[in-house]
């Protein structure tokens, strides 16, 4: 068992069990266990990184993979083509629960603007 408490980097290491709906060397994708639209999945970097706005240049390439992981599931799940939405959450007045970077696929539904 990982001696780190982020439960993100806990699934991403496989301890949880979580089954992935996506995977690469750099980022795991799983569904959300309170799902807000039809179609919501989180994708996460592997390895730890606190938030957006804390992330470096030499973390450009994951976040590149985290991204292309978006489309690649969207694509999956058959949303790319009526569309969907993607959530990067950072720090506590953006919302973000979680203190490892992730992004939510949200699609299946209409997605009002602006969302809240």
């Amino acid at each position: 068992m990982s001696a780190s408490p982020c439960i993100f980097c806990r699934i991403a290491a496989g301890e949880l069990g979580t089954r992935f709906v996506y995977e690469d060397a750099e980022v795991v994708a799983f569904e959300d266990l309170h799902p807000q639209a039809p179609t919501h999945v989180l994708v996460i970097p592997r390895r730890h990184i606190v938030a957006l706005a804390s992330s470096t240049p030499g973390d450009d390439a994951v976040l590149g993979r985290l991204l292309a992981a978006v489309r690649q599931v969207a694509a999956d799940r058959g949303v790319a083509e009526t569309g969907y939405r993607t959530v990067i959450n950072t720090g506590s007045d953006g919302g973000q629960s979680v203190l490892h970077l992730h992004a939510h696929l949200l699609a299946g539904r209409p997605l009002g603007w602006p969302p809240g």
